[in-house]
């Protein structure tokens, strides 16, 4: 991706020589160890990627870049003791490396230092990017709730759930956007429309995350597929199957959901059987294609931007729903 590739290796090397203090390690060098796992790095390099569609200087925006990473890095830190997971990146997760209290303390040290990181930006950014991460980050703690409280709920409406994924997801694109924007001193309106086209992309890009740890290849997504299953989780697939399915086969499914002491692989093939029956992957490939026509809807609105900018973001949306990791 010609928007990812840009940036990538710059952004790369901040994050590996980002100073980090050496003591205590076991405060320290969880944070270090997740965060050379990789990964995408899409939210950053799509802050510096604003930012330069803007004429802006990346020198500035490796700052908001850094914060969204580290920021994003901490909330997979605490997401992954609250769901059990094993693997992050085909990797042990860090409570997994480390202990659950080395990965509780070290993500909340990540989230101190995701806000010293924002501090280093010139004193006129401020308070319009402190209000922008705070209003994300309060977003994502939400989503996350919801995303808990629905694991217990036997009432979660589809509205609901793309709701949650919106806060626990998508605002952090859109904050991403919308930070590069404003460091490169685009207008208010500019920046509000990219933070539309990262947000409505970004809830495209859950129910690609959904369908991939149902269907995908664990070698390519980096975790163990059928993990939304194993631990109940009420997404777009089980809750649209629920709708399509008959009474019987839908209180199948609300049953296997109600336990996580079920053989693993055969609840997973169970469900799976089930989501085929109702026909789910083509509702969520369709709701995909609706969010992305709304992103791309904003992004036509941007008018700082050149049409080259444009088109290379309309290919990042692209990338983002077809992907297979």
């Amino acid at each position: 991706m010609e928007l990812l590739a840009a940036d990538k290796k710059y952004f790369d090397e901040k994050v590996e020589n980002y100073p980090w203090p050496t003591e205590p390690s076991g405060l320290f060098d969880p944070a270090k160890y997740l965060l050379s796992l990789g990964g995408k790095r899409i939210r950053p390099l799509l802050c510096l990627a604003s930012c330069n569609a803007f004429g802006g200087d990346r020198e500035i925006a490796i700052h908001p870049a850094l914060a969204v990473e580290v920021f994003h890095n901490f909330s997979l830190m605490h997401d992954d003791i609250m769901d059990a997971a094993d693997l992050r990146r085909g990797k042990a997760t860090v409570h997994q490396k480390y202990d659950v209290n080395a990965a509780i303390l070290s993500g909340d040290v990540m989230l101190i230092y995701a806000y010293k990181i924002l501090m280093q930006l010139p004193q006129q950014y401020h308070t319009p990017c402190i209000a922008i991460f705070n209003k994300m980050a309060e977003e994502v703690c939400i989503g996350q709730q919801m995303d808990m409280d629905f694991e217990v709920s036997d009432t979660v409406a589809i509205m609901d759930y793309l709701k949650m994924i919106e806060l626990k997801t998508s605002v952090l694109l859109g904050a991403s956007l919308q930070l590069g924007a404003i460091i490169a001193d685009a207008n208010e309106t500019d920046a509000n429309h990219l933070y539309q086209f990262g947000k409505n992309i970004g809830i495209a890009f859950q129910i690609q995350d959904d369908l991939l740890d149902t269907y995908g290849e664990q070698a390519a997504v980096g975790k163990i597929i059928g993990g939304d299953i194993l631990n109940n989780k009420k997404t777009y697939l089980y809750l649209k199957a629920c709708q399509l399915l008959s009474d019987k086969s839908s209180a199948e499914l609300v049953d296997l959901y109600s336990t996580k002491d079920a053989e693993p692989q055969t609840k997973i093939d169970r469900v799976k059987q089930l989501f085929k029956d109702a026909g789910v992957k083509i509702y969520a490939e369709e709701l995909k294609g609706e969010y992305k026509n709304l992103a791309l809807s904003h992004l036509d609105m941007v008018e700082g931007v050149n049409a080259k900018a444009k088109s290379q973001f309309s290919s990042f949306a692209d990338y983002l729903i077809q992907r297979s990791v």
